[in-house]
């Protein structure tokens, strides 16, 4: 697989930040460093790097729509799943930061069969778990089965994500929700750069 087009020049040489003296293998979102990637996360690892860019929030309970950036790293150690952190911020009109926004931590886990399992927490409260269809290493189709959420945290009844490889290697995706009395829609979507790997 050829490196991206539309990736920053300098990302094959960057990685996130690591720990040398760790005493087991670090993760890492750079292949050509750290460990083996698992075979059995091969249709997952398009995915594999840091992502940054921008996107659009929008709901009908908020006011907006919401333009954001947003940095998402997908990463490994060796072991059959990827491990998945996203950080957003809000932006004013002019692209000026106003504050840091929505957090995410989590695991993407392939299956045998070429499923995958995405369990994903937000700093609001809620936890995820996604079941998706085997991808065909451009896009990957994820939907809720269980959603957890603490008594503080925002009503989500469903979720669902479409991520895609698009414009010779960016990626894209939209997230859809069920949440606070209203039905399924658009929510969240955005165009990342690769910024390493």
């Amino acid at each position: 697989m050829t490196g991206p087009e539309n990736a920053a020049p300098d990302s094959p040489q960057r990685n996130r930040p690591q720990w040398p003296d760790l005493p087991v293998d670090d993760d890492t979102a750079n292949l050509r460093q750290g460990p083996d990637l698992h075979e059995a996360c091969l249709g997952l690892l398009p995915l594999v790097g840091t992502w940054r860019g921008t996107g659009e929030v929008v709901y009908p309970t908020i006011e907006g729509p919401f333009h954001f950036g947003q940095q998402i790293t997908w990463a490994h150690d060796g072991r059959p799943f990827l491990s998945y952190e996203a950080r957003s911020w809000l932006l004013d009109d002019d692209g000026g930061i106003i504050r840091q926004a929505a957090r995410e931590t989590g695991f993407w886990r392939p299956q045998e069969d070429g499923s995958i399992e995405v369990l994903i927490a937000h700093h609001t409260g809620i936890v995820e778990v996604y079941y998706g269809p085997r991808g065909d290493m451009r896009s990957w189709q994820i939907e809720t089965d269980a959603i957890a959420r603490t008594p503080s945290a925002k009503e989500v009844t469903a979720a669902k994500r479409l991520y895609g490889l698009v414009n010779q290697g960016d990626l894209a995706y939209v997230d859809e929700r069920a949440m606070v009395g209203q039905p399924m829609q658009p929510h969240i979507s955005a165009v990342l750069h690769r910024v390493v790997g």
